[in-house]
């Protein structure tokens, strides 16, 4: 074929996709070319930024930034920017600003936007903190802690579950169990949950709703509940808080205890005897240090051998201590009040130490005492008020029902018979 009646085919072909096709293939081939109207740049947020320095960055936003800070304080602090959070700008394609939006979590967004008949000299913006649509699916999971996966992590990850959920028990058993070192092989959990799903996708979990675990012997439960005054609380079977005065430990859960309380330790840097008046443990450097308990940061700074160090004092008595952290806590200094499970601080190296960990001291009216014997001696939380039992009652007994139904496998289908009929 020549070229001339090759050009020739191409043309009719090309005449007939756009002329003799019916109405319904020129709308698609229209719709499938429709241009952008919109460009969109997304990042997020570098350290050390403030609102007003993070839109001033980006061309289409620079003119605007001081207007939109303004703007933005009716709904949203802008000082609670927070590094790494992803943002977007968008423009239309000549580069004019039309919207800003920052995540603030998983579940809002803040959303600053252009109107249409704003003035250039004077604009104006929409501004409003959006939800992000999600769905959430009730799930439960039952799992054992065996020598091949000696942790709440691994077990956890080997079905498919991640951190957060074990960070969400031991916030539930803290009071009763010391994840540190409390965990056995044949432990087992079993958890009912929400997990929350995004276009589909998991985006993270709503929350633990009850999860009984099997430790050394005992079964313990945790139940989830709301008071009538509007305080969510961990309470076991029979109504009793969970939440005691001191958490069993500083770390949320990390496998080792190196060295425990003693009156006469070979000190591994002095090489002397010497009191170890406290717990260490042996974490990944930079992991979370949480206050053991609600109190006032009595200091908060370094302390020689100790590293950099805090100290925080507690009703009843109680002075806690965590030495050798590599950072303190957002906000953590001398007289400020912390809540009991707050960041105070994160693992480290600093001062007189072999290696990267955690030390942890207890004082009771001045004389250092052992974390792990003097938690014992504490009172339980306080339980559920007399009036309100009926209600958790039957709340915890329709959520046994959900958790065991949840665990229980589906009937499997009855065979089929063949076509002969057997």
């Amino acid at each position: 074929m020549n070229r001339s009646r090759l050009a020739s085919l191409c043309l009719a072909v090309a005449i007939a996709a756009g002329c003799a096709g019916d109405g319904t293939r020129e709308t698609e081939f229209q719709d499938l070319f429709l241009p952008r109207d919109v460009d969109v740049v997304e990042a997020r947020v570098p350290r050390n930024a403030t609102l007003q320095g993070l839109l001033r960055s980006h061309p289409a936003s620079s003119d605007f930034a001081d207007s939109i800070v303004t703007a933005v304080r009716s709904v949203f602090d802008p000082r609670a920017l927070k590094a790494n959070r992803p943002y977007a700008v968008m423009t239309s394609l000549d580069g004019l600003f039309r919207e800003f939006r920052y995540y603030l979590d998983s579940d809002r967004f803040l959303r600053v936007a252009l109107r249409e008949d704003a003035a250039s000299e004077d604009p104006s913006f929409d501004v409003s903190l959006v939800p992000i649509p999600k769905e959430v699916v009730p799930a439960a999971v039952d799992l054992t802690i065996t020598q091949a996966r000696p942790s709440l992590v691994a077990a956890l990850q080997e079905q498919g579950e991640n951190i957060q959920l074990a960070l969400l028990l031991a916030d539930a058993f803290s009071g009763e169990v010391d994840f540190n070192s409390d965990l056995q092989d044949g432990d087992r959990f079993q958890v009912l949950f929400d997990r929350v799903l995004r276009d589909g996708e998991f985006s993270g979990y709503e929350g633990v709703k009850v999860a009984v675990m099997q430790n050394g012997g005992r079964e313990l439960t945790a139940i989830r509940h709301v008071t009538a005054d509007g305080q969510t609380g961990w309470y076991d079977a029979d109504g009793r808080s969970l939440k005691r005065q001191f958490r069993k430990s500083p770390l949320d859960f990390q496998p080792f205890v190196t060295s425990s309380f003693s009156r006469n330790r070979l000190h591994p840097v002095l090489g002397v005897y010497r009191a170890h008046r406290g717990v260490d443990y042996r974490a990944a450097y930079g992991t979370n240090v949480l206050a053991v308990a609600s109190g006032t940061v009595v200091s908060a700074g370094w302390a020689g051998g100790a590293g950099r160090r805090v100290v925080i004092r507690h009703a009843g008595g109680y002075e806690s201590a965590y030495f050798h952290l590599s950072a303190f806590g957002s906000g953590i200094r001398a007289g400020v009040r912390v809540d009991q499970g707050q960041v105070i601080g994160r693992v480290g190296n600093s001062g007189t130490v072999t290696a990267t960990h955690l030390h942890y001291e207890l004082k009771k009216n001045g004389v250092h005492v052992n974390p792990v014997t003097e938690h014992r001696n504490m009172p339980p939380g306080i339980p559920i008020p007399a009036d309100e039992l009926p209600v958790f009652l039957e709340a915890r007994d329709r959520l046994m029902s959900h958790l065991h139904l949840t665990l229980s496998p589906a009937p499997s289908a009855p065979a089929q018979a063949g076509p002969s009929g057997q």
